[in-house]
């Protein structure tokens, strides 16, 4: 069955160069919307996403994927990840609570909206602990505060910037995690693949130059990204998690494996990278979303012939 798929992008990068390929190889008709050449109308989609079956979000920058993904989900047309899930996991406040209300494994996270309040919750948690941009990806403008000193720079500095998401100081324990995270790519929670990225630097991304290595998922793993993804709405998704002898918070019991390791998740990505997780195992990585794609777009188009035979 030949699909007419839409990809949101900003920039076509080899993770997108992937899905293209798989994609056109299988005889799809693929419609490329760059957001930033796009209007969206309120009352009408265009004439080119009419007969789209599914369009696949791929935007850089949050806001407009936030917004284009709502105005995909006013048309009617599926969209993966959905407005819904896009909007929980862009902000990171809005992340953790979503895992911590599953009962997902999940650091000692405070929030605080001045500097005053925000230097208690790091006092609270004792040095190192960590402060974070509520929005950003790839380990950027992340912090670990080893001394007072350092916090209150820190803290002044955000303070000073415009934006007004510097002004919500998103603060979190410092997990000791054995030199590297684990990145889960799963759809609907079912994982795809996984790897390990290590470093020597306490910021474990690929984006970083950590290094790379498949991992194999125990079951108690597997569950927690079935888990992360059940809490966030579903979709193509990256779960990370890092391995630790004591997850603390308020699930202090952790989730331990028979072998006595601990996991925690400490993010769940919406518009997830995996080139470096293809060159990382041997799992055809973009064949198999895009066979999730596949199936997305025959359910909804079976739902849709449902609802018109009922009405």
């Amino acid at each position: 069955m030949t699909l007419q798929i839409g990809i949101l992008y900003s920039r076509i990068r080899k993770d997108e160069k992937l899905l293209l390929t798989e994609l056109r190889e299988r005889g799809h008709e693929v419609t490329k919307i760059d957001v930033r050449k796009q209007t969206f109308d309120i009352s009408e989609a265009a004439a080119e996403f009419a007969d789209l079956d599914i369009v696949v979000d791929r935007c850089l920058a949050t806001s407009r994927s936030l917004y284009a993904t709502q105005f995909f989900d006013a048309y009617g047309i599926p969209v993966v990840n959905s407005h819904e899930t896009a909007d929980v996991c862009a902000d990171k406040v809005k992340n953790s609570l979503a895992l911590e209300k599953a009962g997902v494994p999940t650091p000692k996270t405070k929030v605080a909206f001045t500097k005053e309040t925000a230097m208690e919750a790091i006092e609270e948690f004792g040095y190192p602990c960590v402060l974070k941009p509520v929005v950003g990806s790839w380990g950027r403008l992340m912090a670990k505060i080893d001394s007072p000193d350092a916090a209150e720079a820190i803290l002044e500095h955000k303070a000073t910037l415009g934006h007004y998401e510097h002004k919500v100081f998103y603060v979190q324990e410092f997990v000791e995690k054995p030199g590297r995270d684990i990145r889960v790519l799963a759809v609907d929670g079912e994982p795809v693949a996984a790897m390990v990225r290590s470093s020597d630097h306490w910021i474990t991304n690929a984006a970083k130059g950590a290094e790379t290595d498949v991992f194999e998922l125990d079951d108690e793993a597997k569950k927690l990204v079935q888990k992360s993804s059940d809490a966030v709405g579903g979709g193509l998704l990256g779960v990370d998690l890092m391995e630790t002898a004591d997850v603390s918070g308020s699930h202090s019991e952790g989730s331990q494996t028979e072998s006595g390791q601990r996991y925690t998740v400490h993010e769940v990505n919406h518009t997830v990278e995996f080139k470096a997780l293809n060159d990382a195992v041997e799992t055809d990585v973009a064949g198999t979303v895009v066979d999730w794609l596949e199936a997305k777009a025959t359910a909804a188009n079976a739902s849709e012939a449902e609802l018109e035979v009922t009405f």
